[in-house]
């Protein structure tokens, strides 16, 4: 396989099995975070999900009255192996004095 090649299939997480390329792109994957504590930032939550692989995003859910923490978050994560990694290790750790639950975002269901 040509280098060029190579360096895209791995920046865009294309899977490659025997001399077949197999066009896989991954969907991030989307990571609930609840029972955080209010005083917790997006910037911390994303320093401690970036212990286990690459964050793509992290929000904070924020009262759009008083602009304070709801005590919930969603992270995403771009690869799943790091993602499973990150739910498994942080579900039920302490972090500011709270025991933080997390899992895999379920989708949303479209209202009918």
């Amino acid at each position: 396989m040509q280098l060029g090649l190579r360096r895209y299939v791995q920046k865009h997480q294309i899977g490659i099995t025997h001399n077949h390329l197999k066009l896989r792109v991954y969907q991030p994957v989307k990571i609930i975070i609840r029972n955080i504590a209010r005083s917790t930032t997006e910037e911390e939550l994303k320093v401690l999900f970036e212990e286990y692989g690459t964050v793509q995003s992290c929000q904070l859910v924020l009262d759009k009255a008083t602009g304070a923490s709801k005590g919930f978050a969603f992270v995403e994560m771009p690869k799943p192996g790091e993602a499973k990694a990150a739910v498994k290790n942080l579900n039920d750790k302490s972090v500011a004095d709270s025991r933080i639950r997390v899992k895999k975002a379920e989708n949303k269901k479209p209202k009918q």
